[in-house]
């Protein structure tokens, strides 16, 4: 009894101590959306703000909230680092998506760069916690990891009872923006959550996050109104978190607040809405025959060879499951995430990590054959073509490797940008794009450049980059950032033909009888084009209503099939030569990968939450 009422008065203390340092006022400044590139504007306006906080009195630390630069490279990044390291106060940085979507590193470069891409601190009893909301590489949107939620979850239950918290993201955590917000938001209504801060929207607003107060601030970059940059700043009292829009050389505007002894929400989250499911009851007979859950976000394709799947992972993991019944046979681990989907041939697994090399792996066993190092992470997805590996890295080059013994046979590095796609090999040729606008084809044997293709692209993010490009009747067809579908000469690299017709995006798929070209549209249709002649044809769309969507999943043929997959967890499938609809079945609300359909009643998908599984229709 003595010992229980000693343990009763040290929580009392405790907490005591707690109030106590929650009284005591502080100021802080928040940076974000600083978006450096090679425009000296950006970096001057960063440059400023950070001289104006070092003159700034009472200031504790700096909050700095994502896309510190436009392209995600490290070089921006570096500079970035250059210039915060000039404030004399103590800063603490996340990435924003401009960091982790175009990133030649894999998003990897900003750890290393910055020390971490989650930070963790306490300040007067208060406690901060800044994660990634991504995405990693993939067009979707924003997502926090399994893992992620996991050290969230442990930060959250070690902390003393009471523990005001202070979140920091780059996107809101909101329907629209993070496709798995309610997953943070339940988790963070256990807690003493005071508010969640953050940017990617350029401007001051207060949002409620299912109940949680939210802070939006300010871009760094100087306004298109009165060309000033600018920033924030926050003050805790024992009553209020208020902010302040602080302009340079201008004095500070107050433009909201939050009063911290108010409780603006509870564990219960059934007022708020969550995305529904309601599709799968149209159509009853498409069921998961069977899900493994990974743990870890993929962004992987699955890979299907003889009984087994093969999958990386967001961690370095590749797993081999078994195709029955989808139980783990063997894990393997690299040291960084594995973004690009694997090839099987041979009982030999190849596949690239960010930790920079490329890896032969024993399909059965998954013992380590061989690994070849490249000069920086290797995010391209590979093709094998009979004893070839082919397959792109970060240090802009395409590579053809011997799959049983790990051996380069030849390296193109000409390349302008870095390479995630996978390339199409036909017709001896080895045809990809890339993130500097091109589109490339070598000599298969020697991987000499055989032509590449512009387009007149003139922006980095319009580059056929992230596209598996599909070729037939002697053009290779595909769809990019721009909005447009192409066709080129296989054999000279010249236009055939360019439509903005059905504002298609980063997907294309061939039929197995070569007739006929897909693409997912930006909204809601699957479209099918003619796959002959030297014009745009339009052979069908079908509305499959899954919303606004621009994921880089391509529609693959199977059996007189189109299986296709969306951003929010939409797997559907439509009839090949008229588009009808067959069914939908929606598997979460997070990226649906490029699915591998196994006949036309069933395929096998990966998807951003973590999960591995087998769809079936049952119906006949």
């Amino acid at each position: 009894m003595k010992n229980f009422s000693r343990h009763i008065i040290l929580v009392i203390i405790i907490l005591f101590l707690c109030e106590a340092s929650w009284g005591q006022s502080f100021r802080f400044a928040l940076i974000t959306d600083t978006h450096l590139n090679r425009d000296t504007l950006a970096y001057n306006d960063l440059k400023r703000s950070v001289a104006q906080i070092n003159e700034a009195p009472g200031l504790s630390f700096v909050l700095v909230t994502g896309d510190l630069t436009e392209e995600g490279d490290r070089l921006s990044l570096q500079k970035a680092k250059d210039l915060l390291d000039n404030l004399n106060i103590k800063y603490y940085a996340i990435a924003g998506n401009h960091e982790t979507k175009w990133s030649e590193s894999g998003a990897t470069d900003f750890g290393h760069i910055f020390g971490s891409d989650r930070f963790k601190f306490e300040y007067n009893g208060y406690m901060f916690l800044g994660f990634n909301t991504g995405p990693i590489i993939r067009m979707m949107d924003g997502h926090v990891a399994p893992q992620d939620i996991a050290w969230l979850r442990n930060e959250f239950s070690s902390a003393n009872p009471g523990t005001p918290f202070i979140l920091v993201t780059h996107y809101p955590l909101q329907d629209g923006d993070v496709d798995n917000w309610y997953e943070v938001t339940d988790l963070a209504r256990q807690y003493n959550v005071k508010a969640v801060l953050g940017g990617h929207y350029h401007s001051n607003r207060l949002f409620f996050y299912d109940g949680i107060p939210a802070f939006i601030n300010r871009s760094n970059l100087r306004d298109k109104s009165d060309k000033v940059g600018g920033y924030s700043i926050y003050e805790i009292n024992q009553d209020s978190i208020i902010v302040y829009e602080q302009k340079i050389n201008q004095s500070p505007i107050k433009w909201g607040s939050y009063t911290l002894g108010k409780q603006y929400y509870t564990e219960d989250n059934s007022t708020y809405g969550r995305p529904s499911d309601s599709v799968n009851t149209i159509y009853p007979n498409v069921k998961a025959k069977w899900i493994t859950r990974i743990g870890n976000t993929i962004y992987s394709s699955p890979v299907i060879y003889e009984d087994k799947i093969y999958v990386g992972d967001d961690t370095g993991q590749l797993s081999c499951l078994s195709l029955r019944d989808g139980k783990i046979i063997w894990n393997y681990k690299s040291d960084n995430r594995i973004v690009g989907t694997p090839a099987v041939a041979k009982n030999i697994v190849v596949f690239g990590s960010a930790d920079k090399y490329i890896y032969g792996i024993n399909a059965n066993n998954g013992s380590l054959i061989w690994k070849y190092l490249a000069k920086e992470a290797v995010l391209g997805a590979v093709s094998i073509d009979g004893d070839i590996a082919y397959i792109g890295a970060s240090d802009h080059t395409m590579r053809a490797i011997n799959i049983y013994n790990g051996d380069l046979v030849w390296e193109y590095s000409e390349v302008k940008g870095y390479i995630e796609t996978k390339p199409l090999i036909y017709d001896n040729k080895v045809i990809f794009g890339a993130w500097d606008n091109y589109m490339y084809a070598l000599n298969k044997y020697t991987g000499s450049l055989l032509w590449k293709w512009n387009g007149d692209l003139t922006r980095m993010h319009f580059s056929p980059a992230a596209v598996w490009p599909v070729a037939a009747h002697g053009k290779v067809f595909f769809t990019a950032p721009d909005r447009v579908m192409t066709a080129i000469n296989i054999e000279t690299g010249e236009t055939v033909w360019r439509t903005k017709e059905s504002m298609v995006r980063e997907t294309i798929g061939l039929s197995e009888d070569h007739l006929r070209i897909y693409s997912k549209t930006m909204q809601d249709s699957v479209v099918c084009y003619s796959a002959l002649g030297n014009e745009p044809q339009k052979i069908w769309s079908q509305n499959v209503s899954y919303g606004y969507d621009h994921a880089p999943s391509m529609p693959v043929e199977k059996n007189n099939v189109v299986f296709g997959s969306t951003k929010n967890g939409i797997i559907f499938a439509l009839d090949a030569k008229t588009g009808k609809m067959k069914w939908k079945h929606k598997v979460g609300n997070s990226l649906v990968n490029t699915v591998v359909p196994i006949n036309g009643q069933s395929c096998i998908f990966t998807s951003s939450e973590g999960i591995v599984g087998l769809l079936f229709n049952q119906e006949k």
